[in-house]
């Protein structure tokens, strides 16, 4: 079964972490990577870029509508996501436990019920 993991970064939160904090999350990607790459389980990893950096775009009436900005106003907001595949949504969450950003925000978990 394949899981989404995916990742929100708050940048009010990541200002208060220390550099060493800082430094000790991305290091512990690089080695969530290298664990499930090891174990057969990775099948992709993307980092996005922040919300300033994004276009949401809407149809109305047929008329393509831009704006920049992400679509959910929010502090937080979606910076990364895994795409893993195992054997159970346990292991899904087990592994969603090691993604160092855990420790400071939340990791979602979604199955993936659609590939095309």
């Amino acid at each position: 079964m394949r899981y989404l993991l995916t990742l929100h970064m708050n940048p009010a939160l990541w200002a208060t972490l220390t550099d060493d904090q800082k430094n000790g999350v991305y290091e512990g990607h690089g080695a969530f990577i290298q664990l499930i790459t090891e174990s057969g389980e990775m099948v992709e990893t993307k980092a996005l870029a922040e919300p300033g950096e994004t276009k949401t775009v809407q149809v109305k009436d047929g008329v393509a509508h831009t704006k920049t900005g992400g679509f959910v106003e929010s502090d937080a907001f979606l910076c990364g996501y895994y795409v893993v595949d195992v054997e159970s949504e346990a292991r899904a969450v087990e592994l969603a436990a090691k993604i160092p950003d855990a420790q400071y925000t939340a990791v979602e978990v979604r199955q993936v019920v659609h590939e095309g």
